[in-house]
């Protein structure tokens, strides 16, 4: 019997987190302002922790300028890290490159060390590598949990291909989790051209969340 698809909710508030889990999300993934989400406050990660039950990751990301991280952006990272473990979260979201965007693998293997025993998601970050292939092997290596990736398309149906290479390939070692307007008119197709097995769906407006759970539901 094939095992029902976890659907991961980004939210940004308390509401949002709150729907996403009463709508029939599996996880959370909590993110603070600005394009693509840095990390939240301690006090919206305190309240969410509080407020549901299922999986909380918290995104780090101290700035949105870029995916590279100086040493002041490593420091404040790493106390946000352990500021969230202190929380209660169940995992982090993180993507540090360098400037050709390949995987930073010295800061990656540094925070993921931090991190333990909470769980690792490297995030679209992931989509800005020059090969998916060769940089799933490094992130294999360094021990991380989970991949969100469009497959390097534009949304996660262009990049079905790619991601079901990724699935192959990773199998039952990392998550590949497929992120990139999942909406419920397509998430089956998702599913069944790439073969993975958890979407991650945008839950600032809730309802988005609640239609690909019901989606799901139906077949």
């Amino acid at each position: 019997m094939t095992p029902p698809t976890l659907v991961e909710a980004c939210c940004d508030s308390v509401r949002t987190a709150r729907a996403a889990q009463l709508y029939g999300a599996g996880r959370v993934e909590l993110c603070g302002p600005g394009e693509g989400g840095t990390t939240p406050s301690l006090g919206l990660i305190a309240r969410c922790r509080n407020e549901i039950t299922i999986p909380l990751h918290v995104m780090i990301r101290p700035h949105t300028n870029s995916f590279l991280y100086d040493e002041d952006d490593m420091d404040v990272m790493c106390n946000d890290i352990v500021a969230a473990k202190t929380l209660g979260v169940d995992g982090i979201v993180l993507g540090p490159l360098h400037s050709d965007l390949t995987v930073d693998t010295r800061q990656l293997a540094a925070f993921v060390t931090l991190a333990r025993p909470m769980k690792v998601a490297f995030h679209r970050a992931f989509d800005r590598t020059p090969d998916a292939l060769e940089t799933l092997e490094q992130l294999l290596r360094l021990d991380v949990d989970y991949i969100l990736t469009s497959g390097h398309g534009r949304t996660a149906l262009d990049g079905a291909a790619t991601l079901q290479a990724l699935q192959a390939r990773a199998g039952d070692q990392l998550v590949v989790l497929a992120g990139g307007h999942v909406r419920a008119e397509n998430v089956h197709r998702i599913i069944e051209l790439s073969h993975v097995r958890e979407v991650h769906a945008r839950a600032t407006d809730p309802t988005i969340v609640r239609d690909v759970v019901q989606a799901l539901a139906t077949r």
